[in-house]
């Protein structure tokens, strides 16, 4: 133990004593700045990487933002069409068109001369759930009630 701190003691005074040579102390200085200069420069590097990403993702926000915005305005104009309004005016209001009849028929009479569809068999059940907030509320009530 005691040779390895002579041993650094040594290492540590020739380091000084070269220090005092005016063309080391010159080179060591120069190493030093060329590391600080390195190491702005990859921490620019790595603050220009961050910034494009975040430009990246606004810019595809935008876009989504706009292709939303259109897709709404599409549907506006779709609803303020006369092709809607008579749709809906035939489903909600029982509405005809001039020189139409509207004929009721029974539910049960109705299927019972539609044709059978055979569904072909995929090899997997689809299993429809309730929707995730009622879920999430029936979650609360067993965990306030004490429920598993």
């Amino acid at each position: 133990m005691q040779t390895k701190i002579k041993y650094i003691r040594a290492v540590i005074s020739d380091f000084l004593y070269r220090l005092r040579d005016i063309r080391f102390a010159g080179q060591v200085l120069f190493v030093i700045i060329v590391l600080l200069i390195s190491w702005s420069g990859v921490k620019a590097i790595k603050l220009n990487y961050s910034l494009q990403k975040q430009i990246s993702t606004t810019t595809q926000e935008n876009t989504i933002q706009k292709l939303e915005n259109n897709n709404l305005k599409l549907q506006n104009e779709y609803y303020n069409s006369s092709q809607y309004l008579n749709i809906q005016a035939r489903e909600n209001f029982g509405l005809a068109a001039p020189g139409e009849q509207e004929v009721l028929v029974p539910k049960n009479v109705a299927l019972a001369y539609a044709p059978q569809v055979q569904l072909p068999d995929f090899g997997y059940t689809v299993k429809i759930s309730e929707p995730t907030y009622q879920k999430n509320i029936q979650s609360w009530v067993n965990f306030l009630l004490h429920r598993k």
